[in-house]
């Protein structure tokens, strides 16, 4: 609440696009990974590859922070008295677009490569970002949804 919900989008898109290009730099490591091996009971020793480790667990973070960010931002968009309504069509048409590219995404990957394949995951979050610039100087965004 103290920082507003356009800047944490902000935060929220920005991150993304960052974890985007980590993974990018996952591509460059390869197989040239630090390995942390530890044992667990009934299972053995298992190596884990740190920065595959430390990538995924920042991505994880980002994805919830910026899921929760996006929600308050539908929530403060809809009106008290059609909010089930309101809120059941943005969040079906948050997931459309995802879904609907997400399909190419092994294509994608089979032609240009991994590499190429994160930066442009990453390129795709620079429009977002333009975007909640151009709306949180447009759009008047209080805390409550009570309008």
């Amino acid at each position: 609440l103290r920082i507003g919900v356009m800047r944490t989008l902000q935060i929220a898109a920005v991150s993304v696009v960052v974890t985007n290009l980590l993974f990018c730099w996952l591509t460059l490591v390869g197989q040239n990974h630090t390995d942390f091996a530890f044992s667990l009971p009934l299972i053995g020793l298992l190596n884990l590859p740190i920065e595959l480790a430390v990538v995924i667990t920042l991505d994880n973070f980002v994805q919830g922070f910026a899921t929760v960010a996006f929600i308050a931002w539908m929530s403060s968009l809809t009106n008290v008295s059609f909010t089930a309504t309101q809120y059941a069509i943005f969040s079906s048409i948050m997931t459309l677009f995802p879904k609907i590219i997400g399909g190419y995404s092994g294509s994608i990957v089979d032609t240009y490569g991994y590499t190429t394949f994160f930066i442009f995951a990453s390129l795709l979050g620079v429009p977002v970002i333009a975007l909640i610039h151009f709306l949180s100087s447009r759009l008047d965004v209080s805390s409550s949804a009570t309008d």
